[in-house]
């Protein structure tokens, strides 16, 4: 199962995505104000793949150090492709 996170840490939806992704061992993809997520010390614990849309990364001035190591970047193209090959995507909280 992917989960698709879109908005900031802050926010009810995204706190909720993130515990479902915990709850039902899902993967989880950080777009958009998700991406703040990606920060260190954010997501703790968490034992699924973490996905990062780069481009959104990079267009709110998050450098590669900012992010933790373990998570996976990746393009459009590669969101696309997570999308069609998942079994259930839930998304976008």
């Amino acid at each position: 199962m992917l989960v698709i996170i879109k908005n900031s840490p802050d926010a009810v939806e995204a706190k909720r995505a993130v515990k479902i992704a915990r709850d039902m061992a899902a993967d989880i993809c950080l777009i958009q104000n998700g991406v703040y997520f990606s920060l260190k010390g954010r997501l703790e614990g968490f034992c699924g793949t973490v996905y990062l849309l780069d481009e959104d990364r990079r267009l709110r001035g998050l450098s590669n150090d900012d992010i933790e190591k373990d998570i996976k970047k990746i393009d459009y193209d590669d969101l696309i492709e997570l999308i069609v090959n998942e079994d259930n995507v839930i998304g976008a909280f």
